[in-house]
């Protein structure tokens, strides 16, 4: 990769060298985009910055957790105040930085329409809640409110699923089995609605105060089915006993139908990457 800046008054422009010989212009604007969202580990600038922004997460996980321990908040309060203003400011940089650059995605061209787009991904969100608190109080909202805001600070352990590639295996074998695992939840739902009503027409004659209603029942159709049994509440009739019998069998076999489902998905996302040969960063050619 070379630089090449011919005329004085023009951008400088990055050059993506292949072995055929054929090259691409890059920007300036496209290489800071493709450190933010990790162009490749040849990339020793884009793998650094992931790990800095790694360990800032996790530290301010760490953060947030020992925050809540009254006698360290005490005694380490300022230190764990400025930390927060230095994360909450390369936060806010990267958040601005990614809402900037992200035009030289094809999806998000549009100066202004892209740019708005991109901020209500779901990942664009997650980086706006995690600095969100931080600056809540600065235009007046009420500070009891903004107590229980900064726990949303938590969610920046949500970012991590940008740099850590694996974790993004999690979210392909979800798209990919969506239909087989809305099909199961809805098997599921309509289990719970069946057992709850059944249990609710068998017990609350006998148990009036434990079984009211039906949707109070659902509490025990949840713990029946998961297999959990806290024991608060259960049947005392012979009928309720047997139909509790078979709910909580039923409950084992359609708890396991997910757990197949999305089993056979990570298989198959391992396999799809395994069989794929390495690219490009920059163009996406496969390199041998």
């Amino acid at each position: 990769m070379v630089r090449e800046n011919n005329f004085p008054n023009q951008p400088v422009k990055l050059i993506c060298w292949h072995r055929e010989g054929d090259f691409q212009t890059m920007t300036s604007e496209k290489r800071v985009w493709e450190i933010l969202e990790a162009a490749g580990a040849e990339d020793k600038l884009s793998k650094t910055f992931d790990i800095f922004i790694l360990s800032l997460i996790f530290l301010n996980v760490v953060a947030v957790i020992v925050g809540t321990v009254q006698s360290i908040q005490e005694d380490y309060s300022a230190i764990l105040n400025q930390f927060e203003v230095f994360s909450v400011v390369v936060f806010t940089i990267e958040y601005l930085a990614r809402i900037f650059c992200c035009v030289v995605k094809k999806d998000y061209s549009k100066a202004i329409r892209g740019r708005l787009r991109f901020m209500v991904l779901p990942m664009s969100l997650v980086d706006l809640f995690a600095i969100l608190p931080f600056y809540l109080p600065f235009i007046g909202v009420d500070l009891r409110f903004i107590r229980i805001l900064r726990l949303l600070r938590i969610v920046r352990v949500a970012k991590i699923g940008r740099y850590y590639s694996s974790l993004n295996l999690i979210v392909r074998v979800i798209r990919s089995k969506k239909e087989e695992l809305i099909l199961t939840s809805a098997l599921m739902m309509m289990l719970l609605v069946m057992s709850s009503s059944l249990i609710y027409y068998c017990e609350n004659p006998a148990q009036p105060e434990l079984f009211p209603n039906i949707p109070a029942t659902l509490w025990w159709s949840v713990m029946t089915l998961t297999t959990v049994g806290y024991g608060d509440v259960y049947p005392i009739t012979m009928l309720g006993k047997f139909l509790a019998s078979i709910i909580a069998i039923l409950g084992i076999a359609m708890f396991a139908l997910p757990t197949g489902i999305l089993g056979a998905g990570f298989v198959e996302e391992i396999q799809k990457r395994k069989s794929k040969g390495h690219r490009c960063p920059h163009c996406g050619k496969e390199i041998d």
